[in-house]
């Protein structure tokens, strides 16, 4: 049993003799504790023909386990006044709970069940869900936009691929298979539990031997860790909107990188801000969208770095000539007195999103899960104020070259769109 942490704020992680990692970062004057069980399953390891199964999975283990049906789970988690939810990635999937702290052992033993002896009950039925919500996404294209981009970014790697899956994969999938697909995946070696809270981290470990059982030789399957190839593409996919919804980006750092913290800077500068110059540049002095920010999404071996906004006919080939106009001068805009604000608001967000069990635990166990170091708030803030203006002005030059990036579109005509792509290969949907 290993123990670690700082003198600030300290982390427990152990690793039990049946394969799981238990980590807890304990939390005075609360009453709750944030509990995550982490998998190492996320649509990057899927093979095409199964798109959408680790999404799928994520459902299905509502529906039952070999001890309690769906209604009794739901009745159980209402009764304690839980929240459970769920989500997965392109790299893992999380089965989350957040409950008082005299609940731990009964919410514990109900979400080992769901995860690691799922009835998979009502399959079909379960599938038309999922398949309503794939239509209800591909019905919203400010979400289905980011899905695109990350299409014509990164192409046939494999984080080019949709969380959610498609119709045809996903109508494909038996029993067997989704079987077959977490029995090879949802193994002790490749699961990390961690809680946030006022939680017993020795007790914690005690549930989880307990409830997890022993799987001798068990494999964690890894992804295939490559480069996407670089691609400056443009894609247009019509669709009976109100407005253009539109993302440009292009390869960003790994998650490893430790340029990332640069990119952060870069980000806040760009778009990631009320003050940023997107948003004052788009939105405040010429109006033409509503919603425009930028973002940076981090992964083993590679990253993407984008922007997005959503305008209406008249609007989106300004927008869009705007935002080029921005990215083709962005060292300039590099100052010292913006590099410092920028990394002011870094910090202050920083410090104000991790005062919860639950953004404790979340960082906590993706740290682990992913093999990143645990880092202390302190640990983050010092790499953000380490940050120079060289390390800034090579991170625009490395990551934020619009010749370089890619562009999607979903609007009703393509005409706007492609008056300001020239240069681009060309796609049309």
């Amino acid at each position: 049993m290993q123990s670690r942490g700082t003198a600030i704020e300290a982390y427990r992680l152990s690793t039990l003799d049946n394969g799981l990692r238990v980590a807890t970062e304990r939390t005075e004057g609360v009453r709750s504790v944030a509990l995550g069980v982490w998998i190492a399953a996320g649509s990057r390891l899927e093979p095409i023909e199964l798109g959408g199964i680790s999404h799928f999975i994520e459902h299905l283990i509502f529906k039952g386990s070999s001890k309690y049906t769906a209604s009794e789970i739901a009745h159980i988690f209402d009764d304690l006044g839980a929240e459970p939810n769920a989500s997965t990635s392109k790299e893992h999937t999380l089965v989350n709970a957040r409950l008082l702290d005299e609940d731990l052992e009964t919410a514990f033993e109900v979400i080992a069940e769901m995860v690691a002896r799922p009835s998979f009950a009502d399959l079909d039925q379960e599938r038309e869900v999922v398949l309503e919500e794939v239509a209800m996404y591909e019905d919203s294209p400010p979400e289905l936009i980011h899905d695109d981009l990350s299409e014509v970014v990164f192409g046939e790697h494999p984080l080019g691929r949709p969380i959610i899956g498609h119709y045809e994969t996903l109508s494909a999938l038996d029993l067997a298979t989704v079987r077959e697909y977490h029995d090879a995946h949802y193994v002790n070696p490749g699961i990390v539990i961690a809680a946030g809270g006022n939680v017993d981290h020795d007790k914690l470990c005690d549930l989880a031997a307990r409830h997890f059982r022993p799987e001798p030789g068990a494999v964690v399957a890894l992804p295939e860790l490559t480069a996407p190839e670089r691609r400056h593409v443009a894609r247009f996919t019509r669709k009976d909107t109100e407005q253009y919804h539109v993302c440009l980006g292009g390869p960003g750092p790994r998650r490893g990188d430790p340029d990332r913290y640069a990119v952060f800077v870069v980000d806040t500068i760009l778009g990631g801000s009320w003050s940023s110059h997107l948003f004052q540049e788009v939105r405040e002095k010429r109006g033409l969208a509503y919603s425009v920010y930028s973002y940076t999404s981090l992964y083993a071996d590679a990253g993407l770095t984008a922007v997005y906004f959503g305008s209406r006919q008249e609007a989106v080939e300004e927008a869009m000539q705007v935002i080029l106009e921005v990215l083709h001068h962005l060292e300039d805009e590099m100052s010292d007195s913006a590099i410092t604000r920028a990394k002011n608001h870094l910090k202050g967000q920083l410090v104000l999103s991790m005062e919860s069990p639950g953004a404790r635990m979340q960082s906590l166990g993706r740290a682990i899960l992913l093999e990143q170091p645990v880092l202390s708030v302190d640990e983050v803030l010092e790499r953000i104020d380490a940050v120079d203006r060289d390390d800034v002005i090579a991170a625009v030059r490395r990551y934020y070259d619009p010749e370089t990036w890619s562009t999607a579109c979903i609007g009703p005509q393509p005409e706007p769109f492609q008056a300001v792509v020239q240069g681009f290969d060309r796609e049309e949907r």
